[in-house]
């Protein structure tokens, strides 16, 4: 199990590696004492997402847990609109779309593909302003990709 990366994982690696050490070592006790506040509050952003109080269409999939045999890969996706083919990871506030959050996003794209999902289309929410940002798929930018 030690192979496998947790997909939140690859944002906070970006954001500081040394949260995700943190995080292993003060393992249950309170957020407070490892988090950040932008971590905490980006927490709190998911909460009608992880307890399926975001939506009641049947479209729409919240909080599902997501695996990649392939790339060992382990996570879950904010939000998936299977009529649309829409994967949308939300954050509490983006000033600017971090490399972190595109690899996040890769991340649940491979993995929901790889379970059988249609993914034709990524966007990243902010939730303070409702601002959606769209991401190319790894394969129409490269660049990021590799």
């Amino acid at each position: 199990m030690d192979d496998i990366i947790i997909i939140s994982n690859l944002n906070d690696f970006i954001f500081c590696p040394a949260s995700i050490y943190f995080h292993k070592l003060y393992g249950s006790q309170d957020n407070l004492t490892y988090q950040s506040s932008y971590q905490i509050n980006g927490s709190k952003a998911h909460e009608s997402v992880d307890n399926s109080s975001y939506s009641t269409k049947k479209s729409i999939i919240t909080a599902l847990d997501v695996y990649s045999d392939k790339y060992k890969l382990s996570g879950k996706i904010d939000i998936y609109d299977m009529e649309k083919q829409l994967l949308i990871e939300r954050k509490k506030h983006i000033s600017k779309i971090y490399d972190g959050y595109v690899f996040q996003l890769y991340a649940q794209y491979y993995a929901l593909t790889e379970m059988g999902y249609a993914v034709q289309k990524l966007e990243i929410r902010s939730l303070d302003d409702n601002k959606k940002y769209k991401i190319n798929l790894p394969d129409e930018d490269l660049l990021m990709k590799n």
